[in-house]
């Protein structure tokens, strides 16, 4: 292990309060995870964004917790957005069309982006801070796990050539501005280059990832949020029972009817209820997906080009392609 571990965490904690101070917000969008407490420790320094906190009605969103206990100690005033099935309905027509996909993990995921900026919105809120790009550069996702560093390296690369996020784009129909500190270019250069050894690590019994991130904010952010294990914005906003929800408002014979219909006219294959949902939000709008190039690679699920060195097709979400 590296002998110079604190100059590292020193370093990272200036830079990422520089990349902060550059994108200081009026609001933040708090999950009570590492990054966006990480992001509010730094900002509430100069300024108190109003944090704004997104779940589903009726489920399990531990996000509400942990956002609570960070919005409490740094003083910050703290929304809790629940939204329910209507507020769902009328989101997700609306996130497909700026999106262009019916990917389920996608959309599961950018509803509840898009509840929690249109609620920054109404409050008169201008730009918003988000933790996106912490989890990419700083092997956040389990899959990290376990890989030696060469392959951790490779990997990392892999990741950062794809990736793009969809708070940007939904904060544009609000008229507001996302502004993602991560992502500004000292601190993504200094992450990007750093050893991957620092990223993934195995402590206290068990491997994490941006361990770097843990450790430089050991002592600034509440131990329960320093150790909280990754989770996903379905998990944490309580959206990954949408797939439950689909499945028990479509039924068996609809779902066998619609996918034989889609496969056969549209060459579109609908792996389950929860995207047939999205599909069918889909098509009137942007109509069947098709290549528009010949040229290149087109996803075998959904007729989509897909860029060269993509794993996975942004419009229908199938993976490995």
């Amino acid at each position: 292990m590296h002998n110079n571990i604190n100059e590292i965490c020193q370093k990272l904690r200036l830079l990422l309060e520089e990349a902060v101070k550059r994108n200081l917000s009026e609001g933040i969008l708090l999950s009570g995870g590492l990054d966006t407490s990480t992001l509010v420790a730094l900002a509430s320094k100069y300024r108190s964004p109003k944090a704004f906190t997104v779940a589903f009605e009726g489920a399990p969103a531990p996000d509400i917790k942990y956002a609570k206990l960070v919005a409490d100690r740094f003083g910050l005033k703290h929304s809790v957005q629940i939204f329910g099935e209507d507020d769902l309905y009328k989101a997700i027509p609306l996130v497909i069309r700026k999106l262009k996909s019916f990917d389920p993990m996608e959309i599961r995921n950018s509803v509840t982006i898009f509840i929690g900026l249109k609620a920054a919105h109404e409050d008169g809120i201008n730009s918003v801070m988000t933790g996106d790009g912490c989890d990419e550069l700083f092997a956040g996702y389990s899959f990290f796990f376990g890989l030696e560093k060469e392959k951790l390296r490779l990997e990392l690369q892999r990741v950062w050539n794809g990736m793009a996020f969809t708070s940007v784009d939904l904060a544009d129909m609000f008229g507001i501005k996302a502004k993602l500190p991560y992502l500004d270019s000292e601190f993504k250069k200094f992450a990007m280059e750093m050893d991957p050894e620092l990223k993934v690590q195995v402590e206290r019994g068990q491997t994490w990832g941006k361990w770097i991130i843990r450790r430089a904010f050991g002592n600034i952010l509440p131990e329960e949020i320093v150790w909280r294990v990754k989770t996903p914005i379905e998990a944490g906003s309580g959206t990954a029972t949408l797939t439950r929800l689909f499945n028990s408002i479509i039924s068996d014979a609809y779902f066998k009817e619609k996918t034989a219909k889609y496969l056969d006219e549209d060459k579109v294959a609908i792996r389950d209820k929860e995207q047939l949902f999205y599909y069918e939000a889909y098509r009137p709008i942007l109509g069947a997906p098709h290549p528009t190039s010949m040229e290149g690679k087109i996803c075998h699920q959904c007729n989509s080009n897909v860029p060269e060195r993509a794993t996975y097709c942004r419009t229908c979400g199938a993976y490995p392609i």
